[in-house]
């Protein structure tokens, strides 16, 4: 059952890797649980109710377990039996009766523009091809706000250079396009140019490693870490903040919650909001040190 469940997601609902991994380790946690604990099997669904799984749940709360990671484990589950009931008529469905644990409200980090511009220092960069590599990674996830994912699977002929874009593939393999300003593209060009000149065999691939090979998203988040620890303190040194730090710039500077979801290629709104409270808690922070009875 979890084999063909897994074929679905991936043929079907065109999951990423990522994504699949996350679905397989979430079914096996709770498979291992209601083995170990019920003596009972996944391969077998009409043997679980919803106490089964409530039970599962407040293991995972004892262990400490994020309401975050625990909401996302019981969307692997209500995935699986939504598949049970739709492709093998399967009408007991336990998650019915689970509510997901509440999520405290939290707010995207990002880094003052006034820190980011301090990655136009040359000198920061070795003044090699690892440099230039490295300093057109941190410049295409700030520049354009696509994941490390999406970064990661760019090719050549995604560059548009003559309409001066990008053609990003996001979740679900949609595509979307976005503009790259003019410093970007004469960065991309001169990478591209070194790139093929040191690793001829590499011309598919936009970005690679040292070698001329595919990045790993380890890779990729070290030299990010890295160039990052340079100009801010703070604890967060992910890719994934400089995604955050694009949409919060857009959004102070004017750009339409439309635009800035279309650029990030979110597939609702709601997920795009969430960068107005970035914005609120900027203009609380402007009236309590602007106004005279701010403070």
């Amino acid at each position: 059952m979890l084999q063909q469940f897994f074929k679905y997601l991936k043929f079907e609902k065109r999951f990423s890797q990522n994504t699949l991994f996350a679905y397989q380790n979430d079914l096996e946690q709770f498979s291992d649980f209601i083995n170990s604990s019920f003596q009972l099997d996944l391969s077998n669904p009409l043997s679980l109710n919803h106490n089964h799984i409530r039970t599962w749940i407040v293991s995972l709360m004892d262990s400490k377990i994020n309401s975050r990671s625990i909401n996302r484990k019981i969307a692997s589950l209500k995935s699986f039996f939504k598949y049970m009931r739709k492709h093998h008529g399967y009408k007991n469905d336990p998650m019915m009766k689970i509510i997901s644990p509440k999520i405290p409200r939290r707010l995207p980090s990002f880094i003052e523009r006034e820190r980011l511009d301090k990655l136009k220092d040359e000198s920061i960069f070795p003044n090699n091809f690892t440099g230039t590599r490295d300093k057109l990674i941190l410049e295409l996830l700030y520049g354009t706000g696509m994941r490390i994912s999406e970064l990661l699977s760019l090719k050549e002929t995604d560059i548009e250079t003559n309409n001066s874009l990008v053609k990003v593939t996001g979740k679900g393999n949609k595509q979307r396009l976005i503009p790259l300003h003019s410093d970007l593209l004469n960065l991309l060009d001169s990478y591209i140019t070194q790139k093929n000149e040191k690793f001829p065999q590499s011309k598919t691939l936009l970005i690679v490693n040292n070698k001329g090979l595919q990045c790993s998203r380890k890779f990729l988040y070290n030299i990010v870490k890295k160039y990052l620890s340079f100009i801010t303190t703070q604890e967060k040194r992910s890719p994934h903040i400089l995604r955050h730090s694009f949409a919060t710039h857009l959004l102070n500077n004017g750009a339409e919650l439309n635009a800035i979801k279309e650029l990030l290629g979110h597939s609702s709104l709601a997920a795009t909001q969430v960068y107005t409270h970035n914005s609120i808690e900027k203009l609380r922070i402007v009236h309590r040190q602007a106004h005279p009875r701010g403070g």
